[in-house]
């Protein structure tokens, strides 16, 4: 079954409903700790896995002002970045010097590097379609990983990871605010 992940007992759930069902998770999580609607997007736009797209299904669901909205997912998915290519790999090689952290370390390694061969073959636009692309698998954090273990140059890697923000913004915005727009506007 294409586009749907096996959960047992003969049952199929849609990847999509998986994406909402972590943003709903992550809304109810934060919202009991207290965070306004723009500090759970903020929050939730910082995390792997979810990111931009996640925090702009965050906001929303919350209803908080697209322009707003746009503006606190983008900063929120460009705040680890920076981190994340200029301090992943020294933290890498030193966890791989340990028993206990080695083999988590080189799997997610590998995972990552699994999804490289695009960036590989066109570098920049590899990277910045890679980030910008919303797929399973892919997003800011996922290239800055890359973009650091196979040494891409700060000068090559930011201005394309950003570019890839912005498209994923574009793709996203357009699912999470355009569409229930033109819906409630035609209803």
């Amino acid at each position: 079954m294409l586009g749907a992940y096996y959960v047992g007992a003969g049952k199929f759930v849609l990847k999509e409903k998986i994406m909402e069902h972590l943003v709903q998770s992550a809304i109810d999580f934060l919202h009991n700790l207290g965070l306004s609607a723009e500090g759970v997007v903020f929050f939730i736009s910082m995390l792997p896995l979810l990111e931009l797209r996640g925090g702009i299904l965050a906001a929303s669901f919350l209803q908080v002002d697209y322009i707003r909205a746009a503006l606190i997912c983008l900063l929120g998915n460009i705040i680890p970045i920076p981190f994340i290519l200029l301090f992943i790999t020294p933290i890498f090689d030193r966890l791989k010097k340990t028993k206990l952290f080695r083999p988590m370390v080189e799997k997610l390694e590998a995972k990552a590097m699994g999804k490289s061969e695009q960036i590989q073959k066109y570098e920049f636009l590899g990277l910045l379609l890679f980030v910008g692309i919303p797929l399973p698998g892919t997003g800011a954090w996922t290239g800055a990983l890359i973009a650091a273990l196979m040494d891409i140059k700060l000068k090559t890697a930011v201005p394309a990871i950003f570019l890839g923000i912005m498209l994923a913004l574009m793709i996203m915005s357009l699912l999470g605010y355009g569409i229930p727009f033109i819906v409630n506007a035609l209803s």
